[in-house]
């Protein structure tokens, strides 16, 4: 049972940013009943992922979700990939719980920081897989939300996004 109307301030078709999986698409609003009580749910599409989440209307405050990024904070978020990398000297298990937190925050200049934070280029020491893997992640948040901001594709996003970590580089001759 499909309705037009907003709720909770999203309508069908609204792309939204669900914290722990990125970027999906409203593609209905259901109407289930458990025991007796008739939910209302927000059924989000995660395309890419080939999911599909029901989110209480009830709940959308409690589980963080939340609108697309502005452009302009889009714009912040890539200020922020210019920025210096700040890697902390703790222990790598302490930073990778504060990265995959940052990740699953939903908050995109919380997830550029991991972005840069994580980003290596061929001069510098590999990475391990652990991190390979959070760096991916964040990549993939990152230029998902990017790219529907922007309208683009994805791998235009992650190519500008790539653009602005290799420009930040200074090569020493």
């Amino acid at each position: 049972m499909a309705k037009a109307k907003k709720i909770a301030g999203f309508s069908i078709n609204d792309y939204v940013v669900y914290p722990s999986h990125g970027v999906g698409k409203i593609i209905a609003i259901d109407e289930q009943s458990v025991l007796d009580v008739t939910l209302e749910l927000f059924v989000i599409d995660f395309e890419k992922d080939k999911m599909t989440l029901r989110v209480p209307t009830a709940k959308v405050e409690a589980v963080g979700l939340r609108s697309l990024s502005t452009p302009e904070l889009v714009s912040k978020a890539m200020t922020t990939l210019k920025g210096r990398a700040r890697v902390k000297r703790a222990m790598w298990s302490r930073r990778a719980q504060e990265y995959e937190a940052k990740i699953n925050s939903g908050d995109l200049i919380s997830i550029a920081e991991v972005v840069r934070d994580l980003h290596r280029n061929d001069e510098q020491r590999e990475q391990s897989y652990s991190e390979r893997q959070l760096y991916e992640a964040a990549l993939e948040r990152l230029s998902r939300e990017v790219a529907v901001v922007n309208g683009v594709d994805e791998m235009v996003a992650q190519d500008e996004i790539g653009e602005i970590l290799l420009s930040r580089v200074v090569v020493v001759v």
